[in-house]
């Protein structure tokens, strides 16, 4: 799916969810999968995992991913924004080893 179209859907159950309960929506599952969002600073962040993975330890690493987002992005920047997230692609290359060492702990606690 196209990475706005996606972004686009999260951010309306989100309004939809903060409507509803006004707190938002902080995960739903669909099938064997887990989403997580975090909504910081109006910015939302999205997560996805297996669902037998602890929220309490996907919730760390997403608040670690978005404090590492906001060190790289300054206030000005985000403010003259104009939401096409195609300026983020390289961030991915930023929290790598954050990705992969969670990656590395999962496998070594289950092989």
């Amino acid at each position: 799916m196209d990475d706005q179209l996606f972004g686009g859907l999260m951010a309306a159950l989100n309004s939809f969810a903060e409507e509803l309960v006004k707190k938002g929506l902080s995960n739903f599952e669909i099938q064997d999968k887990r989403y997580t969002l975090l909504k910081k600073n109006s910015i939302l962040f999205i997560a996805n995992s297996a669902k037998k993975v602890k929220e309490k330890k996907i919730m760390q690493e997403m608040l670690f991913i978005a404090s590492k987002f906001f060190d790289l992005y300054s206030e000005d920047f985000l403010l003259n924004w104009d939401h096409d997230v195609s300026v983020f692609i390289n961030f991915e290359k930023e929290i790598e080893d954050s990705l992969e060492e969670t990656i590395k702990k999962f496998q070594d606690a289950f092989w």
